[in-house]
Formats: structure tokens, sequence, C-alpha cells
């Protein structure tokens, strides 16, 4: 049975714990949500782990729709949220209805998830919603300004922050956002946020007290050169790819691959 926004919601209630993956092509897609995932997020760290940018910035809409489409091919069960690239939702409310509008229909997900929860991005928030826009939320650290935090720096750690980002988190969930990633923000913070709130949080880098996790798969497949402090890599899959291409090459060099039928 594919999982829906609503289905988020009653995991909460039921103490179910929700997780969550980022997905980039077909075959990652498809691998991660035959596992079980619950929730396939499109995140804009293909920049980084996908395109070689040095951050998220640079990636623009019509190449997360791009990645967005071969990853739906791949989705039959889980839900299927796309991250909205920098600077095609912070203009205004109807520069988010746009690209937001462009992401459903061109790439069949089922929500879209933007940075920030500041009064006028609320309020962008709140349009999607009323126009039939799920929209997912993200507080704390937001990739997407990591020049203004002078690096991918721990949000929330004095006590008048870790109040605005609380409030943020309550204006999102009363503007109709489904959900809300925590990311990189104190447990303490995180777990107050998530007894506060009805949706669910989703945790990056947030602590144990969130009501899901989600990494950035290149980080748990050990596929990323660098991983943040808070990512766990549950296999090396760089050091394996590698040592099968070296293996190939060593096989093709010394005529072992492929095998010859030839008869001498």
């Amino acid at each position: 049975m594919a999982v829906n926004t609503q289905q988020l919601t009653r995991y909460k209630k039921e103490g179910r714990l929700i997780t969550v993956l980022t997905a980039w092509d077909y075959l990652i897609a498809q691998a991660i949500d035959q596992a079980g995932v619950d929730v396939i997020m499109v995140g804009d760290s293909l920049a980084m782990v996908a395109l070689g940018y040095d951050t998220t910035i640079p990636l623009t809409l019509d190449e997360m729709i791009h990645h967005a489409k071969a990853v739906r091919r791949g989705v039959k069960a889980a839900l299927l949220v796309v991250d909205l690239p920098f600077m095609t939702y912070q203009e205004s409310p109807e520069q988010a209805m746009r690209s937001a509008g462009r992401v459903l229909k061109e790439t069949g997900a089922q929500a879209v998830k933007l940075e920030g929860g500041y009064p006028a991005m609320v309020q962008t928030v709140a349009r999607l919603i009323k126009a039939g826009i799920p929209v997912m939320g993200h507080v704390g650290l937001t990739p997407q300004s990591v020049h203004q935090f002078g690096g991918f720096r721990q949000q929330g750690k004095s006590s008048k922050s870790g109040e605005r980002i609380l409030q943020e988190a309550i204006a999102l969930e009363q503007a109709g956002a489904f959900a809300i990633v925590l990311e990189h923000i104190p447990e303490d913070l995180a777990l107050r946020i998530s007894q506060k709130l009805i949706i669910p949080t989703i945790g990056i880098g947030a602590g144990a007290h969130c009501d899901g996790q989600v990494l950035v798969t290149a980080d748990l497949l050990g596929l990323s050169g660098w991983s943040p402090p808070f990512a766990k890599a549950y296999v090396n899959l760089r050091e394996t790819i590698a040592q099968a291409a070296q293996a190939f090459c060593t096989e093709v060099r010394e005529h072992q691959f492929p095998e010859s039928d030839a008869k001498n």
C-alpha cells in the first residue's frame, strides 16, 4: 500500500517511527523503495552527491525535475517529496506556486519541501496548501542558507535561537505543513518541538527524539567523499566500487576479461 501524507501523522500517533531516504536516479529509488522506506525525498543534496557542486545553491529547477522524473519511475510505495531549489520559491508565493506546480505536474511527486519558517515563508506555505499542494517544512540548519550561516553549523544552540526555531516549526504546522525536517539542532530542542507538534518531525542531526529520521542515501551507502558528523555509513560502496573497477582494469589489461572461447 502506497504511503500518503496523512499516514505520517497517524504513524506519529501510533509511535511508529518514520524512515526517509533521498534518491537521485531510477536505480537508487527502486532499491530503497523495495526496501520499505516510508518517504523518498529528491533532495537538493543531489546537487552535491550527483552533480558535483560544492553546495546546493547552483541547482536549477529543470535539473531537479529531470532527476525527480527518473526517481518517480522507480518508486511504487513510498511517499515522494521533492525539494524546491534555491531561489525558485523565496521571491513570492506566486513564484513558489509556479515552481511547485511544475514539480507535481511534471514529475508525479506527491509533495514539495521548502526551507525556512520566517513569516514570509509561512505565508507561502499557507498559499501552497490552500492550492492543494502538500508541503513539508524544514527548519534549523537550512542548507540553502549556508553562506548566511557561515558554513554547515549547528543551529538553535542559544535559548533565543532555539525559541525562534520552535516558533517557526509551530507556525509551519499552523500553515498546514504535513511534516517538518529538523536539521542539525540540539537534541533537547528537537524533543521540545516534537512534543509540541501534532505533525511528525523528521530529524537529521537532531538526535533520537524526532518522529522519524532522514539520511542522504549517498552517505548511508558510503558513496560520499565527505559526510556530516551526524551521518552514518552502513556500507562502504565507494571502496567496493573502486575495487571492482580496479579488478576490471587488471583483468582487461592481463587478457583475462572477457574469457576467450577460441580453441588452441
